[in-house]
């Protein structure tokens, strides 16, 4: 079921709560790709949270890391990688991401502080409204995620695997429509 180039990354963008990791996973099984979350090998090389990240070394510190993260895993083939929800903030990322398939999944915002109700490890959500924090990032961002290859918009209660084969569904039509194939020489 692999309808990308063997040679194409994929790359899953969108704000915090979007369903990244665990879309990226069934993305990955379904692919026979190798998975990372850009977050989680940061914390491995930090050998901390990225809430302590911030507290401690502060936002551009994680950017920083970020974009080495996002450096280090282009470099590779094949595979899925679910990316923080700021990534697209950095113009130095998109020349990495450029190497690849990009993704948005686009979640409404009432979706995101559903899923993300109580949740305390998120830096930048530690907000007295974190609705208006999440509107006001997806404001900001917005048209950096459009730029992405693909957008999916997520409905309410959709399963990652059916995401998952609906991102697969369109892969064909976007790779003929684009120059993504030609990108990767």
């Amino acid at each position: 079921m692999n309808a990308l180039p063997q040679s194409l990354n994929l790359y899953l963008i969108g704000l915090m709560g979007s369903g990244k990791t665990t879309v990226g996973k069934a993305l990955s099984e379904k692919l026979g790709y190798r998975f990372f979350d850009t977050d989680t090998v940061i914390e491995q090389l930090a050998q901390q949270p990225i809430s302590e990240i911030f507290a401690t070394s502060g936002e551009a510190v994680f950017r920083q890391l970020e974009t080495q993260v996002l450096a280090e895993l282009s470099a590779y083939r094949r595979l899925t990688i679910a990316t923080g929800g700021g990534i697209v903030l950095d113009r130095r990322n998109w020349s990495h991401l450029k190497h690849g398939l990009i993704v948005w999944l686009d979640v409404a915002v009432e979706e995101i502080c559903d899923r993300l109700q109580g949740d305390v490890s998120r830096p930048l959500l530690q907000d007295a409204d974190p609705h208006q924090k999440l509107s006001a990032l997806l404001e900001q961002r917005r048209p950096l995620y459009a730029q992405a290859d693909l957008q999916v918009s997520v409905q309410a209660g959709e399963t990652p695997e059916a995401i998952a084969l609906r991102i697969l569904a369109e892969v064909p039509k976007v790779l003929k429509s684009s120059e993504i194939s030609l990108r990767q020489v």
